[in-house]
C-alpha cells in the first residue's frame, strides 16, 4: 500500500481475531517504530512486547476505560521513553521521539493488515504510574503509549474526511 494511501486509510481498530502475530511481523514492527527521526539521535526510547494475556487484562485495568479492547488484543507494544538516552540541554524531547514511534508502528500494522489503536498513558500519572509498577519499569523509562495490536475483527470505512481548510494558515495566522 503506497504510503499516503495507508495514512489516509487507517483507522482505529478496537476488535481483533483470535489470530496470533507472528515474531517476524512483531519484530517489522519495531523495526518500523525505530526507524524515526529522533532528536539528536538520541534513540530515547523502548519498547515492551506483552503478549500474554494475563497481562492484556491488567493492562487494560492500567490503562483505564479507553483501554477495554486489550484483553481481546494478540498483542500489544508500550512504547516508553529512556531519560538515561534523552538529549541533555532538552530532555523533554524523549515524548516527540516516542511519539513518532508509537505513529510509525501504528502505520506499520496498517500497512501490514493488522488493526492497531493508540492508547495514551503519559501525561496521565495515575496511568503512568500504573503501568510502571505493573511493568517493574525503572525509574528513567516512562511509559508514553500503549499500542493495540490484532487482525481486524471490524471494518471502518475509509472515506472518512479529515482535512480541514478553516485549520490551515499561511505565513501569518
Amino acid at each position: 500500500m503506497e504510503a499516503v494511501e495507508n495514512i489516509l486509510k487507517r483507522r482505529s481498530i478496537r476488535k481483533y481475531t483470535d489470530k496470533k502475530i507472528d515474531a517476524d511481523t512483531m519484530h517489522t514492527l519495531l523495526e518500523c517504530g525505530m526507524a524515526g527521526p529522533t532528536c539528536v539521535n538520541a534513540r530515547d526510547w523502548a519498547f515492551i512486547v506483552v503478549d500474554d494475556k494475563e497481562l492484556l487484562t491488567e493492562l487494560s485495568h492500567c490503562n483505564g476505560r479507553a483501554a477495554g479492547m486489550l484483553p481481546d488484543a494478540a498483542a500489544a507494544i508500550i512504547v516508553c521513553g529512556d531519560l538515561n538516552r534523552a538529549f541533555s540541554r532538552a530532555p523533554e524531547y524523549w515524548i516527540e521521539d516516542a511519539s513518532i514511534a508509537t505513529q510509525n508502528i501504528i502505520l506499520a500494522a496498517s500497512g501490514m493488515g493488522l488493526g492497531a489503536v493508540w492508547l495514551g498513558t503519559y501525561p496521565q500519572e495515575d496511568k503512568v504510574e500504573n503501568v510502571k509498577e505493573l511493568m517493574k519499569l525503572p525509574d528513567e523509562i516512562i511509559p508514553l503509549s500503549v499500542i493495540a495490536l490484532g487482525y481486524p475483527a471490524e471494518e471502518k470505512p475509509d472515506d472518512k474526511i479529515t482535512y480541514e481548510e478553516s485549520r490551515v494558515h499561511y505565513n501569518k495566522w
